[in-house]
């Protein structure tokens, strides 16, 4: 089986609940688009996100999403400076970065900042010959050239895209909880959010099953 999850936003307990309930076998594998930290403010463990990822190993393809790209990106500016500079640097505006350096070395933040960085921006798979995009928040037909920032946040056409989607290719994407809680998808069925709000106040991290669109949620 192949499972989408996206949006987890630092939510490490709910990551591991969800994972325990999907109870991943040998054959299944699992996909993240992206958002993996900033914000929970309850309980924040982008650490504990990241090590849960890496046990995952080759279960897991991670899809870089807008926080990732920006979290990685502070990381190379803050430690590509002189100490005594860094003071003047203006702080990271969500939680991640002070939460990491509880946990990690610079050389493991380096590290994570260059695995970030390494995520694709849209992965293309085929499920029970059924073709599917897979991206943070917007996809585009494969051949298309498109900056990374059309994938990570969507542009002006991005309500269009929701309507429409890309032809041939059922769309998975996170960014927007327009489901308000719940996986939505349009009324084509060749698009379908799956972030459920998870790192906000009545949020949920959802999970969505390509084979049977069987759902789940902590």
């Amino acid at each position: 089986m192949h499972y989408i999850i996206t949006d987890i936003h630092n939510d490490s307990w709910r990551f591991m609940k969800l994972l325990e309930k999907m109870d991943l076998k040998e054959d299944d594998h699992l996909y993240l688009l992206g958002d993996l930290f900033d914000r929970c403010m309850d309980h924040p463990d982008p650490a504990g996100v990241y090590f849960q990822v890496l046990k995952l190993g080759k279960k897991c393809t991670v899809i870089r999403g807008n926080h990732d790209h920006w979290l990685a990106n502070y990381i190379f500016r803050y430690y590509g400076m002189d100490e005594r500079d860094r003071a003047l640097l203006q702080p990271y505006p969500y939680n991640s970065f002070h939460l990491l350096q509880e946990r990690l070395t610079e050389v493991d933040l380096k590290q994570l900042a260059e695995r970030i960085l390494s995520w694709p921006v849209q992965v293309e798979i085929e499920v029970d010959g059924q073709p599917y995009l897979l991206a943070h928040a917007c996809t585009a037909e494969p051949g298309k050239w498109k900056l990374d920032n059309y994938y990570l946040m969507g542009d002006l056409w991005y309500k269009v895209f929701l309507h429409e989607g890309v032809h041939g290719y059922i769309s998975v994407c996170g960014h927007q909880n327009m489901g308000n809680g719940s996986i939505w998808k349009n009324k084509k069925g060749n698009v379908y959010l799956c972030d459920c709000g998870c790192g906000f106040e009545n949020g949920r991290l959802g999970c969505l099953c390509l084979e049977t669109k069987e759902t789940f949620y902590v």
